[in-house]
């Protein structure tokens, strides 16, 4: 039996400008320039540049006084210059006079290339040729083949029409294996370390550094190092000097390809603080970040329909069309200010919770801030203020600091005074720095220490800060 009901219910849409808003508030500024050149392409009736003022003015006497009487399109909301102001983009917040503070790029050869350059040293075959290009194309930026061979060989066969077989391909790979850096090609960390070993001049320490990385590597890492005196019968000083050979290696040969060569990427900064007269100067950094406006040409269209009595289909579709893009520039204009206004209030809010930070740039004076401090402070919700944080970067007379690194938990002390957790994990890296590496602290005995220094945090707590920092357990942290 069907029934009818009448059901109330509440809900909440985002309108399109809103999601467009909330889009460009997580944008971080290279991606900003590149949404914004996107839009100017794509919209004609968004122009960038300065617009020229005599022509708002002219603009304004010739439409202020004109009546439109149109129902279907209200031509004043497009032609109406009171509202220019508004709709331009002004965040060139910069005299001419400032500083101008660029970043050079390097560009060059990329390391595939490099990489592929250094073949011409060798005598192959056209297929052997191909397949070194292939090998070399799958290796990753760390310098690493994680591709099983078989794969390989099926993708050659399959994308390249090259019929070939593990041997050849193993072959190929053992010469790309010889390129530089030393280590490019490897498999696993293993055959990286021992690839370089072998590129040495082979030495008492060096040849036992190979014997351990190919016969013991499991011991090795698990730094059990004892098991490995007692297997290799060597003496510890024998091991020292073994290890030293090994730490001299590096488990990613890739990041070793000068920077020189490769073509830089770097972080632009969305924020700028200063410190004049003992006080703290924020600008929103826009050196890049055009002015943007809407077309006048698109304005003098539309006027032009203002004049005509009889539209056609044709002229009302490009009337409508018009319309469509005049309203999405004012639109965007509109949502680029309000972002650069949220950033900037956001920001601001950021800057004086933590001004003692900023101004002495002591970490010890971070004080505990969680995102929802800042959104009660300037009446924004928590997503909001999440957004901004996660993936913005303030340019400090300390460095270039992503914003979320100022946020933390906090802790009481024992003199009952509330701290944040990155003073903590601060001393707790001091202390791991300075433990006797032969005996490393275990984390039983780092909570003691941490605890002396008047931080009152469990056992659990200290091993999540420590796998915060990016320290291992104490076996791991063993030297001889």
């Amino acid at each position: 039996m069907l029934n009818q009901y009448l059901h109330l219910k509440l809900s909440q849409k985002l309108s399109p400008q809103q999601i467009q808003l909330m889009k460009l508030i997580q944008l971080p500024l290279q991606e900003l320039e590149q949404q914004l050149e996107r839009e100017i392409e794509e919209n004609p009736a968004l122009e960038k540049g300065k617009e020229n003022d005599e022509d708002i003015n002219e603009d304004s006497n010739e439409y202020d006084n004109e009546d439109n009487s149109d129902d279907e399109i209200n031509i004043d909301d497009y032609l109406s210059d009171d509202e220019v102001p508004d709709y331009r983009l002004k965040t060139n917040n910069h005299s001419l006079d400032d500083d101008e503070k660029s970043i050079p790029f390097a560009s060059g050869e990329s390391f595939n290339q490099y990489l592929k350059n250094q073949l011409n040293t060798f005598s192959f075959t056209d297929n052997e040729k191909q397949i070194a290009e292939f090998l070399i194309g799958s290796i990753d930026p760390s310098g690493y083949l994680r591709r099983e061979i078989i794969d390989i060989v099926d993708d050659l066969a399959f994308t390249m029409n090259i019929d070939t077989d593990l041997k050849t391909v193993e072959s190929v790979l053992k010469k790309i294996q010889i390129l530089d850096p030393p280590g490019i090609g490897a498999r696993n960390l293993q055959d990286c370390l021992i690839i370089q070993l072998k590129r040495k001049s082979i030495t008492k320490p060096i040849a036992n550094a190979i014997n351990i990385l190919e016969n013991n590597f499991e011991l090795f890492i698990k730094k059990h190092y004892e098991k490995i005196i007692s297997k290799l019968n060597i003496n510890e000083n024998e091991l020292k000097n073994s290890i030293k050979e090994i730490e001299k290696l590096n488990p990613k040969p890739g990041s070793s390809f000068s920077e020189t060569t490769k073509i830089n990427s770097s972080i632009i900064p969305d924020f700028r603080i200063e410190i004049i007269d003992n006080q703290l100067i924020l600008n929103l950094n826009s050196r890049n970040a055009p002015d943007l406006y809407v077309s006048s040409e698109y304005k003098n269209m539309l006027s032009g329909y203002q004049e005509t009595k009889k539209v056609s289909k044709s002229q009302k579709d490009a009337i409508f069309f018009i319309k469509q893009k005049l309203d999405a520039a004012k639109w965007f204009i509109d949502a680029i200010n309000q972002r650069n206004q949220t950033l900037l209030m956001t920001m601001e809010s950021i800057m004086h919770f933590q001004k003692k930070y900023f101004l002495s740039g002591n970490e010890s004076h971070l004080k505990p801030m969680i995102l929802k401090d800042i959104a009660e402070k300037i009446d924004m919700d928590i997503s909001t203020i999440s957004r901004v944080a996660n993936s913005k970067y303030v340019d400090t007379p300390y460095g270039i600091k992503l914003i979320k690194s100022f946020f933390s938990e906090g802790i009481t002390n024992d003199a009952g005074k509330e701290v944040s957790t990155i003073e903590v994990k601060k001393e707790l890296k001091n202390i791991i720095e300075k433990e006797n590496k032969s005996k490393p602290f275990t984390d039983d005995e780092l909570t003691k220490e941490i605890n002396k220094k008047g931080y009152p945090i469990a056992r659990r707590t200290v091993a999540k800060y420590r796998e915060m920092i990016g320290t291992p357990v104490a076996r791991l942290r063993k030297k001889l």
